[in-house]
């Protein structure tokens, strides 16, 4: 039977399966096998639709979590959680990632980050601050990695190579720094650099919590 969560998850495994063109209501309905215009009774336009796609990822992402009072790890396994349901969807991460959809899982998930940083003690104007820059960081390395695992693999080994072919021929004379770290270059960048700008977020957020006795944080 039609339902909105049906044409929410048929047009999310379309888009992983033949990318943003596969989001179109005559796609979507001989997938469904039903009437294109069925689509309308759920959704207004296919913009109203990826919304409910990229709120999908959101509600995947907080799927099974529950804060443990820790702070810092409460906000480190949100992020990472983010980070792999994007992961998991390349094509659609490309589409949603940047969209705000005002919906029922992001609110979730607005509310549970602040509710984490407001009960660890951080003032309301930083904790706003550090939500900030917390979610833009993780939807901002979700995309990223999400378009390098959306290339072709032919394209994907040819940019992992040029470490190693451009960058690893480099002489110590002219190019010092990189010649002396190339090795370290060609393995790290094979991999996210989420997990450790994540690391640094939240030791830097560490620091402008108010200290013991009502002292304000470092600057």
């Amino acid at each position: 039977m039609l339902s909105r969560q049906l044409i929410v998850e048929t047009a999310l495994r379309l888009v992983g399966q033949h990318g943003a063109e596969a989001l179109t209501v005559r796609r979507l309905g001989a997938a469904l096998g039903a009437d294109p215009s069925a689509v309308y009774r759920y959704f207004r336009n296919t913009d109203d639709l990826l919304l409910a796609v990229a709120d999908e990822l959101v509600g995947r992402a907080q799927h099974g979590w529950r804060p443990t009072g820790d702070w810092r790890a409460d906000l480190r396994e949100i992020g990472l959680r983010i980070h792999r349901a994007y992961q998991a969807h390349p094509q659609a991460a490309l589409l949603a990632a940047h969209r705000t959809t005002g919906r029922t899982h992001e609110i979730r998930a607005v509310e549970a980050i602040l509710g984490v940083l407001r009960a660890a003690g951080f003032p309301d104007p930083e904790a706003v601050r550090i939500y900030h820059a917390f979610v833009d960081q993780s939807l901002g390395f979700a995309a990223l990695d999400a378009a390098a695992l959306a290339l072709p693999p032919a394209a994907r080994a040819a940019d992992d190579e040029v470490w190693q072919a451009a960058y690893g021929r480099l002489a110590a004379d002219t190019h010092p720094n990189i010649a002396a770290t190339a090795p370290l270059l060609a393995a790290d960048m094979r991999r996210s650099g989420y997990p450790y700008a994540l690391e640094l977020l939240l030791e830097a957020a560490a620091s402008r919590l108010p200290r013991p006795g009502g002292r304000p944080p470092r600057p």
